[in-house]
């Protein structure tokens, strides 16, 4: 079992940004000392939902301030970049990490981002597809070029190759990860051998179904043979871990819900769209109801059962969920000593 934290940078109300980043930036050095797995960053833009607005360079951050720790991003948004510019980011972490670094990537949603950086509301609707195929071709190909009609360019050298990283960790290139949240995408990472990284939103029937789904496409499309073992699909989560599981789940209850009222609220549409916004209060107690809130046997517990329940064998797990950052210092610590040694 590997077991990581997902941080989001979060703004919770009354904080201020550098505050957020700070705590981001402390509970990954954290989770090296207490011996979680890896550490995975969110990316956002204009809202304070989260205050990190690029995952690859907190990540450079945090792979400078670390030795061991896997960091990887969850998500890069694809369609607001360059797919090469990305993939030129992705290789250099990896080759100056010795590959410790991991490459999540997803569509992001319909928001203002497409329209401050360029992209249009295609790029989110259409263009997801081609632009992770360009980014594959440039971690995986010595020299590139494209005909796409949104990023022509002739054929040049890709530099640095991540082939030329020295301890790789034996990868010859960073893994990439797709963030999966309909059967779309699903088939579009199944189709590619990628794996998935599946949202703390859905819990583990939705979870299961979507690993099988993933199973059938991946077959399908000759990825992988019959009786393979289950790739390295992420599941993410939230934790908070006390000595009575009303009190962690009272955590999360006092803080998590103005936090995601102001942080969703504060999303805007490039089109005008209406959305409709989850309940914060009820959508905090479907998280805990859902994820390792508890004594650290109920977390334990959790954990496992949902990995017996999807097979996946990596989690990241939102460790900010108070706001504060003692207790999120805590909630990390005992996340490594408490938890994590009951899963071995």
């Amino acid at each position: 079992m590997r077991v990581g934290s997902f941080v989001l940078a979060a703004q919770f109300p009354g904080q201020g940004q550098g505050e957020a980043l700070h705590r981001a930036v402390r509970s990954a050095e954290v989770a090296e000392e207490a011996g979680l797995d890896s550490v995975w960053l969110a990316e956002h833009h204009f809202v304070p939902y989260g205050t990190c607005p690029s995952a690859t360079t907190l990540a450079a951050l945090l792979l400078g301030r670390t030795r061991r720790l896997r960091i990887g991003t969850a998500v890069s948004v694809l369609p607001t970049v360059h797919p090469v510019a990305l993939g030129e980011q992705a290789a250099l972490l990896h080759v100056t990490s010795g590959g410790r670094f991991s490459l999540g990537v997803g569509r992001g949603g319909p928001w203002v981002d497409l329209e401050v950086f360029g992209a249009g509301l295609a790029a989110y609707e259409e263009g997801f597809p081609d632009s992770l195929d360009l980014l594959l071709r440039w971690l995986r190909e010595p020299r590139v070029g494209s005909a796409d009609e949104r990023f022509p360019f002739r054929e040049v050298d890709v530099v640095p190759r991540p082939q030329e990283a020295l301890g790789g960790g034996g990868k010859s290139s960073p893994e990439v990860i797709v963030a999966c949240t309909s059967p779309s995408s699903v088939r579009l990472a199944a189709q590619r051998g990628l794996p998935m990284l599946l949202g703390m939103h859905v819990g583990d029937d939705e979870k299961a179904e979507m690993v099988a789904l993933w199973n059938r496409h991946a077959r399908a499309a000759g990825q992988v043979p019959d009786g393979f073992a289950t790739p390295g699909h992420v599941s993410a989560g939230v934790v908070q871990i006390a000595d009575h599981r009303p009190e962690a789940a009272e955590t999360l209850q006092k803080a998590m819900p103005g936090w995601l009222r102001q942080g969703l609220e504060a999303h805007v549409t490039v089109d005008g769209r209406k959305r409709a916004m989850r309940d914060p209060q009820a959508y905090t107690e479907m998280l805990c109801g859902l994820h390792p809130v508890g004594t650290p046997q109920v977390c334990a517990d959790r954990i496992a059962a949902t990995s017996e329940r999807t097979g996946i064998t990596r989690f990241a797990l939102l460790v900010e969920g108070s706001g504060d950052l003692a207790t999120t210092e805590e909630n990390v610590r005992r996340l490594g000593a408490e938890v994590l040694p009951q899963l071995c």
